[in-house]
């Protein structure tokens, strides 16, 4: 599992409002589950701020992703026009979902307890309104970039650490995408959470990745590891 920190890269998924549960904010504030929350989904947070601020300290680099879908998105079961509208698309398949992440709501905003300080880029994704994107680096015509690509080659990044929400599609999209590329792949292994819907699709996703080659490794570890 060695990596030379200069070209690694921790990439953060999805830690958005409406993935998380309901918490309290540090000024006290109660803030409701998201619209598409994940059991235990804001558990992700501490171990990816603990490993942001090292691999950032260590000279490593940090990116987030942000789901930014503008409303009446056509993976939202309350578009009345989804079904037509992906049919223009190549998406690998259709689930629609509750209305989520919606551009400048709540619900699409960077959980409050993510400590961004470390974070030197944010990718916004599924912004089309006809097609969604569940990988960092691809919207899921599967062609269509998002930029983190360019941006990880330009830096000469050869290792991505991943954690965040959720484990069976984002997190496994952008894994699988990250592998692909060439790229050592790393799963934050207690820095992700999954919707297991339809049930069986986490024990199948992690079992793809495995499959694929890609390391599963505790926070613990990879911390002994940037410290080093």
């Amino acid at each position: 599992m060695a990596f030379k920190i200069s070209t690694t890269l921790l990439l953060v998924i999805d830690v958005q409002n409406d993935f998380c549960p309901a918490y309290t904010s540090a000024s006290g504030e109660h803030y409701p589950q998201g619209a598409l929350a994940v059991q235990d989904g804001g558990g992700v947070i501490a171990p990816l701020n603990s490993l942001a601020k090292a691999v950032a300290a260590a000279g490593g680099w940090v990116a987030a992703t942000q789901d930014w879908h503008p409303a009446r998105h056509s993976s939202f079961a309350s578009a009345a026009s989804a079904a037509s509208a992906h049919a223009g698309t190549k998406e690998e398949g259709l689930i629609l979902w509750p209305d989520h992440c919606v551009q400048g709501k709540w619900g699409a905003a960077l959980h409050e307890k993510l400590d961004l300080r470390p974070v030197h880029l944010i990718i916004r994704k599924g912004f089309r309104p006809a097609l969604d994107s569940y990988s960092a680096f691809f919207e899921n015509d599967r062609k269509t970039p998002t930029g983190l690509g360019g941006w990880i080659r330009g830096l000469g990044i050869e290792t991505v650490i991943i954690g965040g929400l959720a484990t069976d599609y984002c997190v496994l999209y952008s894994a699988m995408d990250s592998n692909i590329m060439g790229l050592q792949t790393i799963i934050v292994e207690d820095a992700v959470r999954g919707v297991d819907y339809p049930p069986g699709s986490l024990e199948k996703a992690i079992r793809q990745m495995k499959n694929a080659g890609i390391t599963f490794a505790g926070s613990a570890a990879l911390l002994k590891e940037l410290r080093q």
